[in-house]
């Protein structure tokens, strides 16, 4: 399976910008055989705490373009945008269409970054979500989560490829770099991380979207200007390094801590 990141620079505040570079990039990633392109974190306003501006219902524009362009160029779509649900406040979701235009799953973000005040806006999120993609269970998550190993741990034993929708600033962007491998290796499993670059709500960003494989080999990486990366995935090699070393049966999930004696 071909995979396409759009590591997006997103203009602030502004969908109708967003919308053609998510459309022009869309429709490059399908003419170099892409059979996936994958949307950063909030693709089409950027990481803001104004809901009045993000907050979309799922017939909103967002979505509709993002199941519109899937149908039209054939091809597997996921990106981010702000769900406004009814009887609760927004969340941050990333949300899976397949090739059909057809919706495959919408995550909610599980862990809202405290340090931003994300959950004084936004709702969290309760549960991870794995949905089909060609030979290959995927799973996608969001920005702040990749901090968390346990979110990851779950999706391990079902899936062979988790994405990592972002919006992660420049001034921790070492941390990126660091824990996107960490969790392909811990979990034996490709993981695609997508970030923006460029700059907005006071935040600079500088990209470093890549592709790890399940023994921690860098397929593909970007440096820290608008494009879009190319990487080949394949359920095969997730299959042969859980088989050369065959860690995850010797997890141990139920143990209890102690202090001292």
């Amino acid at each position: 399976m071909k995979v396409a990141a759009a590591q997006m620079d997103i203009v602030w505040h502004d969908r109708r910008a967003n919308y053609v570079k998510i459309r022009s990039m869309a429709e490059k990633a399908k003419e170099a055989g892409a059979d996936l392109v994958v949307f950063p974190e909030m693709a089409a306003t950027g990481f803001s705490m104004d809901t009045s501006v993000t907050a979309e219902p799922m017939d909103g524009p967002t979505p509709s373009l993002f199941r519109g362009l899937a149908r039209e160029l054939a091809m597997a779509i996921v990106g981010g945008f702000v769900f406004q649900r009814q009887g609760g406040r927004p969340q941050n979701v990333s949300l899976a269409v397949d090739a059909n235009g057809a919706d495959l799953a919408l995550y909610s973000k599980i862990h809202p970054i405290g340090l931003l005040l994300e959950n004084h806006h936004y709702d969290a999120g309760d549960r991870t979500i794995s949905f089909r993609l060609g030979e290959m269970e995927a799973a996608s998550l969001i920005c702040y989560d990749l901090r968390f190993p346990e979110v990851f741990r779950p999706l391990a034993d079902p899936c062979g490829l988790i994405l990592v929708i972002a919006s992660w600033p420049a001034v921790r962007q070492r941390h990126w770099d660091l824990l996107i491998p960490a969790r392909a290796v811990e979990n034996q499993l490709y993981v695609v991380g997508v970030n923006r670059v460029g700059a907005g709500g006071g935040h600079l960003f500088t990209g470093g979207s890549v592709m790890v494989d399940p023994a921690g080999e860098v397929v593909s990486r970007a440096g820290n200007t608008e494009t879009l990366l190319f990487g080949e995935i394949s359920p095969q090699r997730v299959g042969q390094v859980r088989s050369d070393m065959p860690f995850l049966k010797d997890r141990r999930a139920h143990y209890r801590h102690h202090r001292g004696f």
